[in-house]
């Protein structure tokens, strides 16, 4: 079998089962009584705070892995694999803006990884998939917000 096919085929079901929370927290936001919504909000708090420090990691691992980047390119991304890491954990100090900047951060990730990735030789596709799978957690995050505001 295909090993490009197999990694790509595995890249799209994992990165769609890493949806499911972000979804499932969100249905459970508007669905729960609202006692309960704190505890949702705060886990998809978190749960966005994992996943914008793994997307950070990505671009360690490729500056690590690559042996033709440049000193400076080499240099840009290390220094941006460890800002979205940073963006989260600030998040979780900026009280009612803990979410906007979340979805910031994640806006910003898949921006830059527009760029680092042609660096690294990623398959186009990958770009794609972290496309669809930006475009779903930020509609996520913001359907949070709005739970949280409408039944808070």
């Amino acid at each position: 079998m295909n090993t490009h096919f197999v990694n790509r085929r595995l890249a799209h079901l994992l990165g769609y089962a890493g949806l499911v929370p972000f979804v499932l927290l969100t249905l459970g936001a508007w669905l729960v009584h609202s006692d309960w919504l704190a505890y949702f909000i705060r886990g998809q708090l978190a749960y966005g705070i994992a996943i914008l420090s793994f997307l950070g990691g990505v671009h360690w691992g490729a500056v690590m892995m690559s042996g033709e980047l440049t000193m400076e390119q080499s240099r840009k991304a290390l220094v941006w694999s460890v800002l979205p890491a940073l963006i989260a954990w600030m998040s979780t100090m900026m009280r009612g803006f803990g979410f906007a900047m979340l979805m910031a951060g994640f806006i910003a990730a898949y921006q830059v990884d527009k760029r680092l990735f042609a660096w690294y030789r990623f398959e186009p596709w990958l770009l794609q998939l972290r496309l669809k799978l930006t475009v779903i957690v930020v509609v996520m995050l913001m359907l949070t917000v709005i739970a949280a505001n409408v039944k808070g």
